[in-house]
């Protein structure tokens, strides 16, 4: 049984406070995209759709997804939303299929990683020193052994 009185408030919202949320995060990351990283700016402009465009989720629609290839054909650097300068880690694929997929880490991503790992598993009900099974594979990559280092809830 779940003991809600240990859940963050969002994971008891109703769902208009969780899509207003959403909204309001969504449209901050699609201005943040735009204004930041020149290949959301081609993209966006290329769909013919602007940030100020998404005023509802289903708004979401109108803008194109990112793919792999996208990811390849910007690498190494020019798919980071911030300056060079702020990324204090890099993670990068192995590139069997192609070129790597590259993603730069600032202090604060690494900084809230103890936050954001842990935090699927608390409202099934997981608590500190809980142990649990990952369904993934763990290889010798960075990211794979970021992973490992995680503290547990």
């Amino acid at each position: 049984m779940i003991n809600t009185t240990k859940l963050d408030p969002i994971e008891t919202a109703s769902i208009d406070e969780l899509q207003a949320l959403q909204t309001q995060r969504l449209k901050w990351t699609l201005n943040h995209a735009y204004n930041n990283v020149p290949m959301y700016k081609r993209k966006f402009d290329a769909a013919g759709v602007h940030p100020d465009d998404f005023r509802e989720l289903a708004d979401i629609r109108k803008f194109p997804c990112t793919t792999k290839q996208d990811l390849r054909d910007n690498y190494p650097f020019d798919t980071f939303a911030v300056p060079m300068e702020q990324v204090v880690r890099i993670h990068a694929s192995s590139g069997t299929t192609g070129k790597p997929t590259v993603v730069g880490y600032t202090q604060s991503d690494i900084d809230n990683w103890p936050i954001w790992w842990p935090a699927p598993c608390v409202p099934p009900g997981a608590a500190r020193r809980t142990k649990s099974m990952w369904p993934m594979v763990m290889v010798c990559l960075p990211a794979g052994w970021a992973l490992t280092t995680v503290p547990s809830v």
